[in-house]
């Protein structure tokens, strides 16, 4: 975390520095540290595949719905960095297209789930 963090402090004082003289090297300064610090994150993507497995092993869990959950997770992910970016290029009502495509995304993604819920509250209650 420390070295993620010494990354971005470090990116945002040259990216400041720049940005008085050259502003289009300071926003692509800004964009490349993103691109860096988001391929840092996906290095920790191992161990969460691993983590689920485990869990997954477990619980008896139905493969598919992890894999939904990954899915839900990932277009989470996705859909915050890329509105991020384009907040901080000045594209507001980009980046809130960007969230909302990434919300409904995760409603269709997490209706099957909510299919199968209903049905075992319902099977409950029938009992």
């Amino acid at each position: 975390m420390i070295k993620i963090a010494c990354i971005g402090l470090a990116s945002v004082m040259l990216a400041l520095k720049l940005k008085s003289v050259q502003s289009e090297y300071a926003f692509l300064i800004g964009i490349a540290a993103c691109m860096v610090l988001f391929g840092c994150c996906m290095t920790r993507l191992e161990t969460i595949f691993s983590g689920l497995e485990t869990i997954r092993q477990y619980l008896m869990v139905n493969s598919a719905y992890i894999g939904i959950i990954l899915k839900v997770v990932g277009i989470a992910y996705i859909s915050e960095f890329s509105a991020n970016l384009c907040k901080d290029a000045g594209y507001g009502g980009i980046a809130s297209q960007i969230e909302m495509f990434g919300k409904l995304s995760i409603l269709a993604m997490s209706l099957p789930v909510l299919t199968t819920l209903l049905t075992v509250i319902e099977e409950f209650a029938a009992q």
